[in-house]
């Protein structure tokens, strides 16, 4: 139980609520309020600095929303809304596209602008913007005042420390796994939480306030590399299908431990290396162990006062920075990946973007014509319960439509039960309502049902405040109106064809891998040895396994959709994924094969797979609207790229054929 968030969302909106209310301006109290609230969504699990991007991005952009909305509804007639609202609701969707962080800034956004344009509040706009900024702010102040207790040894960097740590168990977890039906998870799980820490070491590049211990970061980041270097042996491993001996996953664990107590790592196992697989394997784990017992010594360091970055990193790394410098290259991978990823980032006008883009505007925009045919002042509701219901990557339309409307009906019925049970709120009982709900704000975000109903006792408590007491009665109807009008226009042919949904998504990891391997084999190096600045390579497989994640997310969605026009269930997409998994795991494979020795495959061969990659990913970009030719035959000489190109060819036949071929197709996908 999230305790101490949960302590924070009490804190949050029903003291500015409360304080609002007694300094006789409800208006900006309210405001105030909902941002706390909206931050309060956004409050999870995280480290200092991740909370601070994942609160303050989306606060900024609700409150650009507000500003907007608010000036609309100044200068214009309300019948403008409507426009605004698709334009805005356009953006919104195409910006969703680009990650969780941005999704959450383009859904406050959107509410924000519906808000400031519905709900009739007295001030100037840039105060309301200024009020609901101050708001999410108060429980930005929370978040770094009010944090979990530490454990006992615990220091201020016991959050990134915990993310590093949290890599080498899921590595340790993929090594048992190995051979076995659970590696394909586990090695997911270990993707995710390699990816997890490489945002906290960048937030903790990006952000070093309050302070910074220059060797202390750098070891940390060190460590990581190490990790990294491990990860990618392991991908191998994976690829070669042998599973290992128990002791050798005691190995991660060891490591693990080592970066909780900054401390020596002790002995650490390896497989025989009768493999080019298992050889560097053991070369990554020899790699660790020098790592770790330089870092040792910087780990266990006390950071005194008025430590300096320069005399930090002097005293860290000594006559070591060389070496350990060359280690930071591959830790600090970060760097490289946001270069190597923002060619493929979804915008405006990729397919993905435009269609997340029409089907959001389009919801809203609708919901607005209604509302406002409905309603002259109060018309939020609608459009504003739209834009949480059409998000195509927060899940299943339809789940989502069921769960908003039960939500709404058990909050709406809490809030009038309480009315009636206590003879009408006032303005004590307001407060005291809004600080349990947010309370439990935390703890709703489990279930889209559960959320739902504690936020409209929040909202029904603010719309209280600002004069509107008979809300709860026609927030039902207009939930059910909002429900009913996003499964129609969401289930539209022009904005739910899963082929540009979900074919984009794997578009962008197929490039991904292309670029990858162009880079580690198009790049001349030393014969037989790794190359010392892999910074980009790294970057680029990085790139690979996020967009896989991505895509692999957007399938699931898509397989719990119902069909649609298209057939929703038309391509097997869950079997894409994992060919596509397989490809991404055969290219990491190859990279580490060439630079531990085996020959590099010839120009030829290379450039026949990078090309069918490409061909592929621009058919899965069209929905293959345009007809390409099949992937050619794979390398003789090259095991890895034989096998990328034989699940292209299972990725063509599931996604371009008809249902005995994609049978097939599937029987050749799945490992």
């Amino acid at each position: 139980m999230p305790r101490t968030a949960m302590v924070r969302g009490a804190l949050g909106a029903g003291p500015l609520l409360g304080a609002g209310i007694a300094a006789g301006q409800p208006g900006p109290g309210v405001l105030a309020a909902l941002g706390a609230m909206l931050a309060g969504v956004n409050d999870r699990p995280g480290t200092r600095r991740k909370g601070l991007v994942h609160i303050g991005l989306p606060a900024a952009a609700g409150s650009l929303g507000l500003l907007v909305g608010a000036l609309v509804a100044e200068v214009s007639e309300r019948w403008a809304a409507v426009p605004v609202l698709f334009l805005v609701g356009w953006v919104s969707g195409a910006l969703s596209t680009r990650g969780a962080v941005w999704s959450a800034a383009a859904l406050q956004m959107l509410v924000a602008t519906t808000i400031g344009m519905g709900m009739p509040l007295a001030g100037p706009a840039w105060v309301k913007a200024l009020c609901f900024l101050a708001g999410a702010g108060w429980l930005v102040v929370l978040r770094l005042l009010l944090r979990a207790p530490r454990a006992r040894g615990a220091t201020r960097r016991s959050g990134e420390r915990e993310a590093v740590a949290a890599v080498f168990d899921a590595l340790a977890n993929a090594l048992g796994a190995l051979g076995g039906p659970g590696a394909p998870s586990a090695r997911r799980a270990l993707v995710a939480a390699q990816q997890q820490a490489d945002e906290a070491l960048r937030l903790m590049r990006l952000l070093p306030w309050p302070r910074r211990a220059a060797g202390t970061d750098h070891a940390l980041a060190a460590r990581f590399g190490a990790g990294a270097a491990l990860c990618e042996a392991s991908i191998a491993l994976l690829w070669e299908g042998r599973p290992v001996p128990d002791a050798v996953a005691e190995g991660p664990r060891r490591l693990a431990a080592a970066v909780r107590s900054g401390g020596p790592a002790g002995t650490l196992p390896s497989p025989p290396p009768d493999t080019v697989e298992r050889l560097a394997f053991d070369r990554a784990v020899l790699e660790a162990a020098v790592v770790f017992d330089r870092t040792t010594a910087v780990a266990h360091a006390p950071e005194p006062p008025g430590h300096s970055r320069t005399k930090g990193m002097n005293s860290a790394n000594g006559a070591d920075s060389a070496d350990d410098a060359d280690r930071m290259k591959g830790a600090d991978c970060t760097k490289g990946a946001d270069r190597a990823n923002t060619a493929f980032r979804p915008g405006l006008f990729t397919p993905a973007g435009r269609e997340y883009g029409l089907r959001v505007a389009l919801c809203v925009s609708v919901t607005a014509t209604v509302a406002l045919v409905l309603h002259e002042d109060h018309w939020y509701w609608l459009p504003a319960t739209a834009a949480f219901l059409v998000k195509p990557d927060m899940g299943p339309l339809f789940s989502r439509v069921v769960n908003r409307f039960a939500g709404t009906v058990a909050g709406a019925l809490a809030f009038v039960a309480l009315t009636a049970a206590l003879g009408g709120l006032g303005p004590p009982l307001v407060v005291a309502a809004v600080v349990v709900a947010g309370a439990l704000v935390p703890l709703s975000t489990r279930h889209f049902a559960f959320q739902t109903a504690v936020i409209t006792v929040l909202v029904l408590s603010f719309v209280h405040t600002a004069g509107d007491t008979e809300a709860a009665a026609s927030r039902l109807l207009e939930t059910f109106l909002a429900c009913v009008i996003v499964l129609l226009v969401g289930h539209l042919p022009l904005v739910a064809d899963p082929r540009v949904r979900v074919g984009h998504r794997f578009a962008v990891t197929l490039r991904c891998t292309e670029r990858y391997l162009r880079h580690v084999l198009d790049a001349p190096g030393p014969a037989g040895g790794r190359q010392r600045d892999d910074v980009r390579g790294l970057a680029l497989r990085g790139a690979a396994y996020r967009a896989l994640a991505e895509a692999r997310a957007a399938a699931e969605t898509v397989a719990a959709e119902l069909p649609g026009p298209f057939g929703g269930r038309r391509h097997d997409w869950p079997a894409v994924a994992v060919a596509a998994e397989l490809v991404v795991d055969a290219a990491t494979a190859c990279a580490l094969r060439v630079g531990n020795g085996v020959p590099r495959p010839s120009s030829g061969d290379v450039e026949r797979v990078t090309t069918a990659l490409s061909v592929l990913a621009d058919a899965l970009e069209d929905g293959h609207r345009t007809t390409r030719p099949a992937p050619g035959p794979g390398p003789r000489d090259c095991r890895s790229l034989r096998d990328v190109m034989t699940q292209l060819h299972g990725i063509h036949r599931l996604t371009a054929a008809g249902p005995a071929e994609r049978a097939t197709a599937g029987s050749v996908a799945r490992p």
